[in-house]
């Protein structure tokens, strides 16, 4: 059978106060053409489907749509709740979306309620698959453990809780099966995407590769961005995101995973690029320099570093050369150096003065804004301009 192995969506994700609605839709459009193409048997989607807890009408009305989408055909669909989703929205969408054949698993379940899924795919092979979305520590490692152990004791105590409750969904695994195991969450050795969402991955809980059994022909894995294969007792691997989230993942290749599969045999794994979101990238340049590459940056997100003196409305400038600029910063070696001492011969001066030496000192030195402090000046304490 073959799987198309995909996660870490984050519809809903606004980038520097920029939607990427239409982004996402071109995403997950891509998505259900991969699926089609590549005529799979069943997709697993391994968690963060949204970017928050609370996703908007506006998101959800993209999940559905392409989660329909990859079930035509009879394809086997599977969705897992993430550490970004809300696991009991999810609980709340299984009975309906159970009803148009979507596996949905938002909390825990014993195998027999839901946690192993046993169904036949479509190219013949009987498949159980192991579910576990992700487990907060907060409910794994009891309040009375929190309050007496070291945070390594804690995270000892979370792998190995995690691990039990592999053992237990992947008990019932056959020589003649199919048998799949998907989660969401860090494994150790796991390479990071960078960037904002970095710093939510080095500090959570992770469990060891070992809680996935040698009788799984494939571990499909959620959480870290940067797609990657860890070593283990069976082929396990992140399928990273099919949109890089921040600028700290723009040199990640989005994508997704096609896995093909038989009972008793490791999985064969294929890299399957993305590319229907706009890159990101970061630039430093003078202004020349950035309008002479204007037109090769048009379709992409920019994080601008402008070497130019500091001057008013240059960040303005720099979005009028780069439309895509979301974000504009001064080169460190133009930034201007605070001043550590005062002069005592300052005290005896006015505040007009002391501001036009303020703004010739940090390079910013420009009459219109000398002009509108003094207006300010006057407006607050009522003296009149001569």
């Amino acid at each position: 059978m073959k799987i198309l192995h995909t996660a870490d969506w984050h519809v809903g994700k606004v980038l520097k106060g920029r939607s990427r609605v239409d982004e996402h839709r071109a995403v997950l459009r891509e998505l259900v053409g991969l699926a089609r193409s590549e005529d799979v048997d069943a997709v697993i989607v391994a968690g963060d489907v949204f970017d928050t807890s609370a996703p908007t009408p506006e998101a959800q009305s993209l999940v559905m749509p392409a989660l329909m989408a990859l079930r035509e055909d009879g394809r086997d669909v599977v969705v897992l709740a993430g550490n970004h989703d809300n696991p009991h929205l999810f609980d709340v969408y299984r009975p309906v979306l159970g009803a148009l054949g979507i596996h949905v698993v938002g909390t825990f379940r014993r195998p027999d309620r839901g946690g192993t899924l046993e169904f036949t795919a479509r190219s013949g092979e009987p498949v159980r698959l192991a579910v576990l979305p992700f487990l907060s520590h907060r409910h794994v490692v009891r309040a009375a453990e929190a309050l007496t152990g070291t945070p390594a004791e804690h995270n000892r105590g979370y792998a190995e809780r995690f691990a039990q409750l592999s053992a237990a969904l992947t008990a019932g695994f056959t020589g003649d099966t199919v048998n799949l195991v998907t989660t969401h969450g860090t494994l150790p050795g796991g390479r990071f995407g960078g960037g904002e969402r970095q710093a939510q991955s080095i500090f959570s809980y992770y469990f060891e590769a070992t809680a996935f059994p040698p009788t799984a022909q494939y571990a499909a894995l959620g959480h870290l961005h940067r797609r990657q294969q860890i070593p283990g007792p069976c082929p396990i691997w992140y399928s990273g995101s099919p949109i890089a989230v921040d600028f700290g993942e723009e040199r990640n290749t989005p994508g997704a995973l096609l896995v093909t599969v038989q009972p008793g045999v490791p999985a064969v794994v294929r890299e399957a690029p993305i590319a229907a979101a706009r890159a990101l990238a970061t630039v430093t340049g003078t202004l020349e320099q950035l309008e002479a590459r204007a037109e090769e940056l048009a379709e992409t997100w920019l994080r601008v570093v402008v070497a130019e003196k500091p001057r008013p409305g240059l960040a303005d400038i720099v979005r009028e050369i780069l439309p895509g600029a979301l974000q504009v910063d001064l080169d460190p070696r133009f930034r201007p150096t605070p001043a550590r001492h005062r002069d005592p011969g300052t005290a005896a001066r006015g505040p007009r003065d002391l501001f036009r030496d303020y703004l010739t000192a940090t390079g910013r030195d420009d009459p219109r804004v000398a002009a509108l402090f003094d207006r300010l000046h006057d407006e607050v304490t009522g003296e009149a301009t001569a």
